[in-house]
Parts: structure tokens; sequence; C-alpha cells
């Protein structure tokens, strides 16, 4: 069996640690800017690394977020987070620079609950398959 396939939950926590560091990339860019000649790492601040972050992000967020609904749970709301959180963060100057940091942080926040209720939901629905298979396997034995 796959490894994913084992355990669910890896592609969420996958999902929630990209979707962080992309926050923490958008929220820590204002102070290490002007460190960036001295780094020599001016892509950084370009506009198509962070969007290339977030796409990676979603993408790993909708193939957990599908696999857990279709496999375990029944459930897609987790993935309307995901990506209005994504929609949110891709379009983060949209009230203007003053509040670019409250967008991501919005933004972040929604993908992130995306992949933490889409664990619940994994995890609840496993726990409940491995109890009735468990007493199921129980009966047949007495």
């Amino acid at each position: 069996m796959n490894p994913v396939e084992d355990n669910p939950t890896k592609l969420d926590r996958l999902g929630i640690w990209v979707s962080g560091l992309c926050a923490l990339h958008c929220l820590a860019l204002p102070v290490v800017v002007p460190l960036l000649p001295l780094i020599g790492s001016s892509f950084f601040a370009q506009v198509w690394f962070e969007r290339t972050i977030l796409t990676i992000s979603l993408i790993i967020g909708a193939v957990a977020l599908i696999g857990g609904a279709t496999r375990y749970h029944g459930r897609y709301y987790p993935l309307a987070l995901l990506f209005t959180g994504g929609a949110i963060y891709w379009n983060k100057n949209m009230f203007g620079e003053a509040y670019e940091p409250f967008t991501i942080a919005v933004g972040a926040l929604l993908i992130v609950a995306g992949h933490w209720i889409n664990m619940r939901l994994c995890r609840q629905c496993k726990c409940c398959k491995e109890t009735v298979f468990s007493s199921h396997l129980s009966t047949e034995v007495e």
C-alpha cells in the first residue's frame, strides 16, 4: 500500500507546513528586503517566487483534501476553505499594501484550517472503520 494511503494526514501536515512557510516568507519579506543585497538572493522578493510557493501549497492541499474526501469522509468543504484561502492569498494586496499582512494571515489561516479539518475528519472516519472492523472480527470469532 502507498505510504500516503496508510496515513492520510501526511499530505495535510505537509500542506500546513508549506502554507506556513509561505506565510512566513510573505510576512518576513519587508524585514528581509533591505538585507537582500547583502545576501545576494533577490529572487525571494519576486512575485513569481511567492506565487510558485503558493501554487505548490495549493496543489499539495488539493491532493490531500480530495483524497481525504473520496477515500475517507466524503466532505468537500475543507477544499472550499483551501481555495478561498488561496484566492485571498494570491490577491494579497487587494486592499492595498497597508492591509497586506492581514490578508496574508487570513488566507494562510483558511488554508491551514482546510488541512486541519480534513485531518480531523480523516482520523474520525479511520477510527470508526477500525472500530467497526475489529468488532466485526470479534463477533465472527465467537
